[in-house]
Order: C-alpha cells, then structure tokens, then sequence
C-alpha cells in the first residue's frame, strides 16, 4: 500500500514539473513539434497513473484465505475483515470526482455569467446563484465522503 502510494504521489509530482517545464516559453518554443510532445506526456502520463490506481485497487482486497472455508464463514469472514483501504478510495473519489464536475460548471458559469455581467451590470445576482449551485455538487461530493468516513 505504501508503495502504491509513494508511486502515484511521484507521477503527480512529475505531472507539476512537466507542467512547470513546459509552461516556460523558452522551452515551449524549442520543442519541434509541441502538440505530439504535448500527447506523449500525456499519453504516458495517464497511463502510469491508471496503472498505479489499478495496482493499488489489487493490493487492497483481502487475501484469499477467507474464501477456503464454508460459504457462511467465508461470507462473515470476509464481511469482517474487508480492508478499509476501499472506503478511503470511494471517499477520495467522490470528493474529487465531485469536485471536478464542479469546477467545470463553476467555469463555465462563470464565463457565461462574466460576459452577461459585462453587457447587463443589473444580472450579477443571478449569474452569482447558477455558480453558487455549481458550487454545490462539491459540497455534496464531501458530504458523502464524510458519510464514508464514518462507516470505516
């Protein structure tokens, strides 16, 4: 477990540098052809970041011993000793993934709203509710991440 996650902490971590590298404008302007380099980070990137989810998501489900006995004791064994290593992925995931889809609507919202602003001044108070309510899915998502939390 603590592998799997020293890994994807340093796939992140060289997420932000290449996104820092290819930021700078020097650099930008001697790649030769900047969008296939662009798709190969990419590329390369979101597959080693799936593959490490995957790796941890295998790492994480109980060991078989629990399902050599009856299937009554299995199915209570294994319902006791479920590692709560999922739970922390389903909290995780439904606060990012919440917050994600926020940040989606909050962005286009509020560039629908800037431009309604910019010709109507009077229409703030409205554009302000439809992001608020964008908002609000990423409330939601942390709310059932607390819920998730409290089970474990």
């Amino acid at each position: 477990m603590l592998v799997s996650i020293i890994l994807m902490s340093s796939v992140i971590f060289a997420t932000i540098a290449l996104g820092v590298i290819f930021n700078n404008r020097k650099i930008f302007n001697r790649l030769t052809s900047p969008t296939k380099t662009g798709k190969k980070v990419l590329g390369t990137n979101m597959a080693s970041l799936f593959g490490l989810i995957t790796f941890a998501l295998v790492t994480m489900f109980p060991s078989g011993h629990a399902f050599a006995q009856s299937a009554s004791a299995a199915a209570t064994s294994v319902a006791a000793n479920i590692n709560p290593g999922l739970g922390y992925i389903g909290a995780g995931l439904s606060t990012g993934l919440a917050s994600m889809g926020a940040g989606i609507g909050v962005g286009i919202a509020g560039a629908a709203g800037i431009g309604a602003i910019s010709e109507k001044p009077e229409m703030l108070g409205k554009t302000l509710i439809y992001v608020g309510l964008a908002e609000g899915v990423a409330i939601y998502g942390l709310i059932i991440s607390i819920m998730i939390m409290g089970r474990i």
